[in-house]
């Protein structure tokens, strides 16, 4: 169950709201390396325990662009819009890869809906900003800024 559920016009008429927190998500080695083989990015940090294991972190890491894709489930926790016909992903303002996200841990992610503005086609499009931490640490692993678009009927 969502933190926010709200029809398009809800949606509208909301101020900055803090969203909450989403559900915890492991990272696991087969996602990391699912994700190496779609992106063709197989560096060793990420693929290699064994490697890996003797490394700056001591297990594999997921990548900082894994991680990012992850925010659109994360955000599934944290906000849903009941009557949306469609939906797109318009892109980020900003994002920083503050620290790594070790193999084998959990992360989740904290929302705060900065605004909310009305497009000429009759969408709205609305900033997330987010956290994404990982169990047990303290400097969170992403920080960033979403960008949607969201359609009625």
């Amino acid at each position: 169950m969502p933190n926010l559920s709200v029809t398009v016009e809800e949606l509208a008429g909301l101020g900055e709201t803090d969203l909450g927190w989403s559900s915890w998500f492991p990272v696991e080695q087969p996602r990391v390396d699912g994700f190496a083989d779609a992106t063709e990015d197989h560096q060793w940090i990420h693929v290699d325990p064994q490697r890996a294991g003797a490394g700056p972190f001591g297990t594999t890491i997921a990548h900082g662009y894994l991680t990012l894709s992850l925010v659109p489930h994360l955000l599934e926790d944290l906000l849903t819009i009941s009557d949306q016909q469609r939906g797109t992903n318009y892109g980020l303002d900003r994002v920083r890869f503050t620290s790594p996200v070790k193999v084998g841990s959990r992360i989740r992610m904290h929302g705060r809906l900065v605004s909310v503005s009305r497009r000429h086609d009759g969408g709205l499009q609305f900033k997330v900003a987010g956290q994404i931490q990982t169990e047990g640490e303290e400097r969170p692993a992403m920080v960033g800024e979403f960008l949607y678009l969201a359609y009625g009927a």
